[in-house]
């Protein structure tokens, strides 16, 4: 026994290919064909906007500058389609402003010409949300980036919401603070879309989601006028809390353009533990027993199951730490703790690792501290979405389901639908906070395909008392199935807002609360 911990123990000093977990852009699946328009896949029928003409297009260009107006097709579609290349829309302007008054004037000339528009950040999403439908005027935050304040003092960071959040990273750690927010896309999305979309990520475990992060924001609203909460204070117990309004509301009743975030000290000490195991109820007792024995120092906990590692592996070159079995394991997990003294961490991890072991929880392992191997451990995890694009169209899902509940749906996917045209059915996600991120891969878009997926993955999630979104949002594509989710008094409240806040429905149409028009 005593051999066989030392074993598991032993950094994997083997040379593995070192991938940066940076994403610096946009992945897209091998096929060179765009996708279909989304209007004309799903059968969309377009809301009662005005068109844009050439006198709007003079407009935003003696407001914003000939160099921050984009009309080319070409470039165009760059923002018509999303990452993952699921969607399309047929947007001939996009505007790129720079400065909460410019955001200001164009929702207000918008308002005024009944023109839809489309808030986009870095349009790393997985459900549409940031992409237009129709030909809706896609108002780009790239170029919203300045980081306003930095007290290093409460640990309060002020930007503005184009800020991209691996730079947000990169500025923190030079004042030893960190972002509570940590996602596979962080070198390409954007603050205020995450934001927007109430995005989750890898640390939420230790670091709680952004309801709870956000300390201030400043929006405007579809009239043009600035909703100004950017407020820095831990504790303002005045009235209601209207920052929560927008973080999630998918820029249907604001857009984002500055945040106010608390960030927690950058740790001293990070260790992380590769594991491999046999079965999920396995995996489920090694989280039991990590959450007991790290307790404080347990930053996250993913899971992996054999068929979305093979994806970073096969499709991406990458190799598994883990050897001692050429067929792999059946499950995986990584396990970070993140504390202040590098020995007391080390050693607890250690001693979890051990009582794992004896507790034949866990077939294979392998611990480091090493910046470098904790990259590439990472980027095992991280880089699956990436690399499962390279095998054609992918299903998507990014669901909440109870522990008990976890994996069951990627089982009960797999004897449900036997299409020989699928390539994968796989799952992989954050286990510390119940989200599953499933993955359906074929080789091109099969409109029967999706509909023995849809709706079937909602309705059984839904059964299991689970979300049908847990971090990337409704979108376009969920706003059938909201009511699996939300109870009928919330979804009229939530349109009773949106009435309110964007009475004339310009603010990111057809998401969300489909269909808005009708209700409005």
């Amino acid at each position: 026994m005593q051999n066989a911990l030392m074993g598991i123990l032993l950094q994997c000093n083997k040379a593995i290919t070192r991938c940066s977990r940076k994403i610096t852009g946009r992945y897209y699946s091998t096929g060179a064909a765009k996708p279909e328009l989304t209007s004309i896949r799903y059968k969309i029928q377009r809301g009662p906007y005005a068109t844009v003409t050439d006198a709007d297009v003079r407009f935003f260009e003696s407001l914003l500058g000939s160099s921050h107006l984009i009309t080319d097709p070409d470039e165009c579609e760059h923002y018509n389609i999303d990452f993952a290349k699921t969607v399309r829309g047929a947007s001939k302007l996009v505007l790129k402003p720079t400065s909460t008054e410019e955001v200001c004037a164009i929702l207000k000339y918008c308002n005024e010409q009944r023109l839809a528009v489309c808030p986009q950040s870095g349009n790393t999403g997985l459900v549409g949300g940031s992409n237009p439908i129709f030909d809706e005027i896609v108002i780009s935050l790239k170029l919203m980036n300045k980081i306003l304040d930095t007290n290093e003092l409460t640990g309060i960071l002020t930007c503005e919401a184009g800020c991209i959040l691996q730079d947000l990273d990169n500025h923190l750690s030079t004042v030893d603070l960190m972002m509570p927010l940590d996602l596979g896309a962080k070198g390409s999305c954007l603050i205020g879309g995450c934001v927007s979309t109430n995005a989750g990520g890898l640390r939420l475990l230790r670091y709680g989601n952004l309801h709870g992060n956000i300390l201030g924001i400043e929006a405007v609203k579809a009239n043009g006028d600035i909703v100004d909460a950017l407020n820095t204070l831990k504790k303002n117990n005045t009235g209601y809390h209207l920052k929560h309004i927008f973080i999630g509301s998918e820029g249907t009743l604001g857009i984002i353009t500055k945040v106010a975030i608390q960030c927690p000290p950058l740790p001293k000490a990070k260790n992380v533990a590769f594991l491999g195991l046999a079965s999920f109820d396995k995996v489920l007792k090694t989280y039991f027993l990590a959450k007991h024995h790290l307790g404080e120092i347990l930053s996250s906990c993913e899971m992996m199951d054999r068929l979305s590692i093979d994806v970073s592996i096969n499709n991406l070159g990458m190799k598994n730490p883990l050897t001692s079995r050429e067929d792999g394991h059946e499950f995986y997990m990584i396990i970070e703790t993140s504390g202040s003294h590098l020995v007391h961490d080390e050693e607890k991890l250690s001693s979890f690792v051990e009582k794992a072991i004896n507790g034949d929880l866990i077939e294979d392992g392998t611990m480091t501290n090493e910046s470098k191997k904790l990259d590439t451990i990472w980027a095992l995890r991280e880089r699956i979405s990436e690399g499962v694009l390279r095998e054609g169209y992918v299903f998507k899902y990014d669901i909440s389901l109870p522990l008990l509940s976890f994996y069951n749906v990627i089982e009960v996917l797999r004897k449900q639908i036997r299409d020989p045209r699928i390539i994968r059915i796989s799952g992989y996600g954050h286990l510390g906070d119940g989200n599953l991120h499933v993955q359906v891969s074929i080789p091109e878009y099969y409109e029967d395909v999706a509909a023995q997926l849809e709706p079937f993955i909602f309705e059984y999630v839904s059964k299991c008392q689970g979300s049908i979104s847990a971090e990337h949002g409704i979108g376009f594509k969920k706003t059938k199935y909201l009511h699996l989710s939300r109870s009928s008094s919330e979804i009229q409240m939530m349109y009773d807002l949106k009435k309110m806040m964007d009475p004339n429905g310009i603010l990111n149409p057809y998401k969300l609360l489909e269909p808005i028009i009708e209700k409005l």
